[in-house]
C-alpha cells in the first residue's frame, strides 16, 4: 500500500485548541499523529515490528484533559530547550526578562514553540514516505515574545514517516534585523512497554555520551567531568531502577549513516526485542536523559545547546548556542528508527 495524509478531528481534547490533527501512515501499518494546535506535537508513532504493531510514543492520560503539552509525545523545545535560570539573561547588551513556568517559579523552561498553535504549510505522499511540514514564528504567533527574545525567529519542520523511521527536518530561519541566538532540542518521551508480548522483556538504554555537565537543580554549575563506570551509558543498562535526568555530552559523531546522522542514544527490548535509536546530525552534540518517575517512559533528548546556554556563554563555556545573522538560515535532522 502506498503512503498516505489524513486529517482528522480528536474525538476529545483540551477547550480552547483546535481538535484537528495530521495522520501520517507508512503503508505497512504504522502511523504517526502531529498535533498542531499542540506545538506541532507527535504525540503517536507506531510502526510494525515482526508482525507486531509497536506504540511507541508515550502519552499522558491527562493529554486530553489539559495536561501541559511537554509531558507528552515529542515537545519540539525552541528558541531554547531546558531551562534558562531565574528566566533572566542578557544579549548584546539588552536584558530579557522570560516568563518563570519551571520549577516552581524559579526558571523558564523549554521555549515558546511547544506550547503555541502551529500553521501547517505543506503535505504529500508517495508510494515509500508521507510527510508534513509546519511552521512556528515567533513575533507572529506570539506577539509577547518579541520583549523575550532577542531576535525574531521561524521555525519550520517537516515530518517524514517512512515504515520503520520518522524524521524530523527542522529549518530556522532569521527575519530579523538583528542577530538570532538559539537551540533547538526535542524531548521525546518513548514508552516503556512497546507492545503487550515484550511487558517481561527489560527495556534496555543505551547513550554513547562520554561526559556529563555537573548539575545542581537541574542547572549546569559550568563544570563538565567525563562519566565514571557507574553512570555511563554507553553500554547497555536496564531502564527499571534507574533514576536520571541527566545532561550528557561528547557525542562521538563520527559514525554516520547513509542520511549523515550519528546516534544519540537508543532504547531495546533484551532477548532479541526491537531496537529504537534516536539519531541526528552532528551538530546535536548534548543529549538530555531523563525517566520521568511518574510516566511510564523514557526520555532520550538531542539538544543543540546545553541547559542554561546563555549563561554558559557569558562564562565563556562550551554552551553550543547558535546564532544566525539576519536573513540567516540553519537545517538539521533528528530521526528515530525502530529495527
Amino acid at each position: 500500500m502506498a503512503c498516505t495524509v489524513t486529517r482528522q478531528r480528536l474525538p476529545v481534547f483540551p477547550a480552547g485548541l483546535d481538535p484537528e490533527v495530521v495522520v501520517l501512515s507508512d503503508g505497512a501499518g504504522g502511523e504517526a499523529v502531529l498535533w498542531p494546535a499542540l506545538g506541532f506535537n507527535c504525540i503517536r508513532w507506531t510502526s510494525v515490528w515482526q508482525g507486531k504493531s509497536l506504540n511507541l510514543v508515550h502519552q499522558d492520560p491527562d493529554l486530553m484533559a489539559g495536561s501541559p503539552p511537554t509531558r507528552s509525545g515529542n515537545p519540539i523545545l525552541f528558541p531554547f530547550p531546558n531551562r534558562i535560570r531565574g528566566g533572566a539573561f542578557q544579549w548584546a547588551g539588552r536584558p530579557f526578562k522570560l516568563p518563570l513556568n519551571g520549577d516552581h517559579g524559579t526558571s523558564a523552561i523549554h521555549g515558546f514553540a511547544c506550547r503555541n498553535p502551529w500553521q501547517v504549510i505543506a503535505t504529500g505522499a508517495g508510494a515509500e514516505e508521507a510527510f508534513v511540514t509546519a511552521e512556528y514564528h515567533g513575533f507572529r504567533d506570539q506577539p509577547e515574545t518579541q520583549f523575550l527574545w532577542p531576535a525574531d525567529h521561524i521555525l519550520r519542520v517537516t515530518c517524514r514517516l517512512r515504515a520503520g523511521r520518522l524524521a524530523f527536518e527542522a529549518q530556522v530561519i532569521n527575519p530579523d534585523t538583528r542577530d538570532l541566538p538559539f537551540g533547538l532540542g526535542y524531548h521525546p518521551y518513548f514508552s516503556a512497554v512497546w507492545h503487550d508480548s515484550l511487558k517481561d522483556s527489560l527495556l534496555q538504554i543505551r547513550v554513547p555520551a562520554t561526559s556529563a555537565w555537573e548539575l545542581e537543580h537541574c542547572l549546569p554549575t559550568g563544570i563538565i567531568s567525563p562519566l565514571p563506570p557507574g553512570r555511563s551509558l554507553q553500554q547497555w543498562k536496564d531502564v527499571p531502577g534507574l533514576q536520571l535526568d541527566d545532561v550528557l555530552t561528547g557525542l562521538p559523531g563520527g559514525h554516520l549513516d547513509t542520511h549523515g546522522l550519528s546516534e544519540c542514544g537508543a532504547l531495546r527490548h533484551a532477548n532479541g526485542g526491537p531496537t529504537l535509536t534516536v539519531k541526528a546530525d552532528p551538530i546535536f552534540q548534548h543529549v538530555v536523559v531523563f525517566t520521568p518517575g511518574d510516566r511510564a517512559s523514557v526520555c532520550i533528548e538531542p539538544y543543540t545547546c546545553v541547559t542554561d546556554a546563555p549563561h554558559m556563554r557569558g562564562r565563556g563555556l562550551p554552551d553550543g548556542l547558535l546564532e544566525l545573522q539576519p536573513s540567516g538560515s540553519f537545517r538539521a535532522v533528528m530521526a528515530w528508527e525502530i529495527t
